[in-house]
């Protein structure tokens, strides 16, 4: 499949300095920061620093040390914000794809989601 990659997203906006945030982790491959809105006490976005559009575009266009380092980013802010299992009491990790997904930015983001007791995950 071939994945149509818009610059003007904001979070590619985010990724070269025109839009400011509440910054969380900035490393070689992702940058993370505080959802403005949240819809947990602790929301934070996790997103890669390459071009990609989702989950899917990620695991088939990014080299393997995006992903580790992705991967890495993603399981920092959860020791930093002391959700993990080991040091907390857990979190949800959420990424949306596409129209059904309701995706509301193109470009590949995990929402970090913690604090409370989250509910199940799909209301019928």
């Amino acid at each position: 499949m071939t994945y149509s990659y818009d610059p003007r997203n904001i979070f590619a906006r985010i990724l070269r300095g025109e839009i400011p945030t509440k910054t969380v982790l900035d490393n070689e491959y992702a940058l993370a920061f505080r959802d403005i809105a949240p819809k947990a006490p602790l929301h934070i976005l996790v997103i890669p620093k390459g071009p990609y559009v989702n989950a899917d575009h990620f695991a088939t266009g990014a080299s393997d040390a995006e992903i580790a380092g992705f991967a890495k980013a993603v399981a920092e802010v959860t020791r930093q914000s002391r959700v993990n299992p080991d040091g907390g009491k857990g979190y949800r990790l959420i990424a949306n794809a596409g129209e059904h997904g309701l995706q509301e930015v193109p470009h590949y983001h995990v929402h970090v989601l913690a604090g409370r007791h989250l509910g199940p995950l799909l209301v019928d």
